[in-house]
């Protein structure tokens, strides 16, 4: 059974074709396409590839630009799954007030850094899941597994548009993260790199407060390797968590319908 993922986010769609739906499957094929270019996907990168038999996304960017992915899907014989945040999945309980209004994105990656903890083996570990994007979350989870909350702030490009569009005479060149910077290019760059860092050092602070333990601490993200060198506190940097945490869903979706009583006819 191929498995294609589909991670559509504010900017771009990434997407791998799988052997298999399961955590550590082979990847027969991937690739990444902004979002104004989707319409190129159905007679290029994946018409050469071989039909999947099962398909889940990932999407935070509405109805209008779903519809789109699902044209391009039109090329085969496949039902177009997306996933909705629920009360529980994947190994993971969700404590949001409203458990669906929860952003997909983040509840598929939090299932993704919390199943890589566990295959890991050792005792399980309260967590703090970092996405840096276009716009940054920040979530916490306990030991049991628990979502228990989480921050969400601007990514750094918005925090500099802001500054440049609110204040006069103000221009946003590329700076450089200083401790102490001495021009306003590196000011404003240390400034919305910090801003992050400090989220980020805040909701650990409260994981440790809360659980009594010393959270894991995981990072992903397309602008997560520029944000790991100015974080104080021990971070793994993981590529494409939100493809682990597809995968684990669906393994347990799969194993459901092959599990659920054939119709008695």
């Amino acid at each position: 059974m191929t498995f294609l993922a589909i991670d559509v986010g504010n900017t771009r769609l990434k997407w791998a074709l799988y052997e298999t739906p399961a955590p550590g499957a082979h990847v027969i094929a991937h690739g990444v396409e902004f979002l104004e270019n989707i319409e190129k996907l159905g007679e290029g990168d994946w018409a050469r590839l071989p039909p999947p038999t099962f398909m889940l996304g990932c999407i935070v960017a509405g109805e209008a630009l779903k519809r789109r992915v699902q044209e391009q899907m039109e090329l085969w014989d496949v039902r177009p799954n997306w996933v909705v945040s629920s009360a529980a999945e994947g190994g993971l309980i969700n404590g949001y007030d409203h458990p669906s209004r929860l952003g997909s994105d983040r509840w598929v990656a939090m299932i993704g850094a919390r199943h890589r903890m566990l295959a890991k083996g050792g005792a399980p570990r309260p967590m703090v899941v970092v996405m840096v994007g276009t716009a940054v979350t920040v979530e916490a989870i306990d030991i049991e597994g628990r979502f228990l909350g989480g921050f969400i702030l601007p990514g750094h490009g918005i925090m500099l548009r802001a500054l440049e569009s609110g204040t006069a005479g103000l221009h946003v060149p590329t700076g450089e993260v200083h401790c102490f910077p001495t021009n306003t290019s590196d000011a404003l760059t240390s400034g919305g790199t910090y801003a992050i860092v400090g989220a980020v050092e805040c909701m650990v602070h409260h994981v440790r407060q809360h659980c009594k333990a010393e959270p894991l601490c995981v990072m992903t993200g397309g602008a997560g390797w520029k944000m790991a060198p100015n974080m104080s506190a021990t971070f793994e940097l993981v590529e494409g968590l939100i493809f682990d945490g597809l995968l684990v869903i669906a393994q347990e979706r799969s194993a459901r319908h092959h599990a659920a009583p054939a119709a008695i006819t």
